[in-house]
């Protein structure tokens, strides 16, 4: 069964095509009827590669986007269901994608997924077990034919043929979200993601930086670019990232500002706008367009692909008009002048301020690790051989935790989940200080280096952990593999205990083996 979103995508003569549908909360109402009405409108066009179906966007109940899908491609057009972490735990997600994989909905955009905001009788418990970076590696172990072990050995299952995405901003303002943006990214790809699509703004040298990254790091995976028809009361809501990620600058809500008193209430300029967009992104080399908008027609959508068809021949003379820097904002490579883009040299990191204080806590954390928790180091083989001692003894092992536990607590708020993640992000814990409990690199919803859900209070913890580490030159080590989901087996015991005797996540990376004669055989 051929996927001409898939095809679309990796034809280097399309520019793919995209149509977002937010279908909202309930299953028959007036935003269902119309989302399968606007479907229809695109099957029949056949102008629309794929339509975009959101996951409870803002943290909201809506209806299953996986639902949606199975009845938009019944009409004869692909789905791209938004796949989202933040209400299911990993179970779930692997139940959810044999539903899909059964139905034939193929095409996935992976993503952390918005906060969870409300709720029948208030706001839900957010889940976030995996990480996009892990659910990738999910999906790919999946089309490979997923191993279940079982009592007589591993069993595999058929291989499924998902065509799964990620997502980044490049629109960040400081050097630590950026950076860990990128990393996150690399992450993403090394797990699996066979797409990018970018997140919203609408600073054109911030569209080109993420394909200039991708091509120094020699990274071959096509990106889609994301247009939103911009309104002034949207635009608003996204200049006070009320909704998170999206990046719309003071400069351009004053445009919109001005133009909203147009005698079309600004309809006029931002179709062109987002023509202008298509342009571009054509232009820069993005394998495909991501196209939205509150209450966007069909109609609409073809008038974006016509005029930017025609605008795309002169598309580099449409760049000045998309000149949105942030204040003091932060760009991965050295502007081109005579482009107004970039070139393909890195900026100059070092001169630059932390984004966040370092702290005095940092370097007693420092001095610990070197101490207690560097491999055959210091006090590491003694404090192995103790806990090595302790094991199966309860009273022994109580103690010892609970010495840990007081200490991690007034330290790091550690919430006891047995496998420790601080070592992978400069001695700072994902798990009691990230609302989403992101062990491989930041969400994309901060903004100014603020947390999503703690705006002006709390900094990102990824943040951080990259100023941190930039003050000893290290930042780099941010800049890993995938590091694997917290393991829930581990969870109310002694992290020291399991990364002393192997037991926990860090074990394969470190090389730290169990004990021969603890080993159960």
């Amino acid at each position: 069964m051929e996927n001409k979103f898939k095809e679309s995508l990796l034809d280097k003569n399309t520019l793919s095509v995209t149509w977002e549908l937010v279908p909202g909360r309930g299953a028959n109402e007036k935003a269902q009827q119309t989302a399968i009405a606007s479907a229809e409108q695109a099957a029949k066009g056949g102008r629309i590669h794929a339509l975009t179906i959101t996951d409870n966007p803002g943290g909201n109940p809506a209806i299953l986007a996986d639902y949606l899908g199975m009845e938009i491609l019944k009409l004869g057009i692909e789905p791209l269901v938004h796949f989202t972490c933040k209400d299911k735990n990993r179970n779930q997600m692997e139940s959810q994608l044999y539903a899909l994989d059964r139905a034939k909905v193929r095409n996935l955009l992976v993503m952390t997924g918005d906060y969870t905001y409300s709720g029948f009788k208030g706001r839900p418990k957010p889940v976030f077990d995996l990480d996009p970076s892990n659910t990738l590696q999910l999906i790919t172990e999946m089309n490979k034919g997923l191993e279940v072990p079982g009592m007589k050995g591993p069993t595999y299952h058929a291989p499924s043929d998902f065509f799964a995405g990620a997502a980044v901003s490049p629109f960040k303002s400081t050097e630590a979200e950026q950076m860990i943006q990128y990393y996150k990214l690399k992450k993403k790809i090394q797990g699996g993601a066979q797409f990018i699509v970018t997140q919203l703004g609408y600073d054109a040298r911030k569209c080109h930086e993420v394909l200039q990254f991708l091509k120094v790091n020699k990274l071959d995976v096509p990106v889609v670019g994301n247009i939103y028809v911009l309104p002034y009361g949207a635009a608003n809501v996204m200049n006070q990232n009320k909704l998170p990620g999206c990046v719309v600058t003071d400069k351009l809500l004053a445009e919109l500002n001005e133009e909203k008193t147009a005698a079309d209430k600004g309809v006029g300029q931002r179709m062109l706008r987002a023509a202008k967009m298509y342009a571009f992104m054509k232009g820069m080399g993005f394998a495909g367009v991501h196209i939205g908008g509150h209450n966007l027609k069909y109609e609409q959508v073809e008038y974006i692909i016509d005029k930017g068809e025609e605008l795309s021949a002169n598309w580099q003379d449409y760049i000045k008009e998309f000149d949105y820097p942030q204040n003091n904002g932060f760009y991965y490579f050295e502007k081109d002048e005579k482009t107004g883009l970039n070139t393909d040299r890195p900026a100059n990191r070092k001169g630059r301020p932390l984004d966040a204080p370092a702290g005095a806590m940092n370097s007693l954390m420092r001095g610990m690790h070197s101490l207690m928790f560097t491999p055959n180091k210091k006090l590491f083989p003694v404090l192995r051989s103790m806990y090595h001692a302790a094991e199966g003894k309860k009273k022994a092992e109580k103690r010892l935790h609970a010495v840990e536990h007081i200490a991690k607590v007034v330290m790091l708020d550690c919430k006891d989940c047995g496998d420790c993640a601080i070592l992978d992000i400069g001695y700072l814990c994902p798990m009691s200080q990230c609302p989403k409990n992101q062990r491989n690199g930041a969400c994309g919803g901060s903004l100014d280096g603020w947390c999503e859900v703690f705006p002006k209070e709390k900094k990102c913890v990824w943040v951080r952990a990259y100023a941190r580490l930039k003050k000893y030159g290290e930042e780099h080590t941010l800049d890993v593999p995938p590091v694997p989901p917290a393991n829930w087996d581990l969870y109310q015991t002694s992290s020291w205990s399991n990364f002393y005797l192997g037991k926990d996540h860090s074990a394969p990376i470190l090389g730290i083996k169990r004990p021969e004669s603890k080993i159960k055989k």
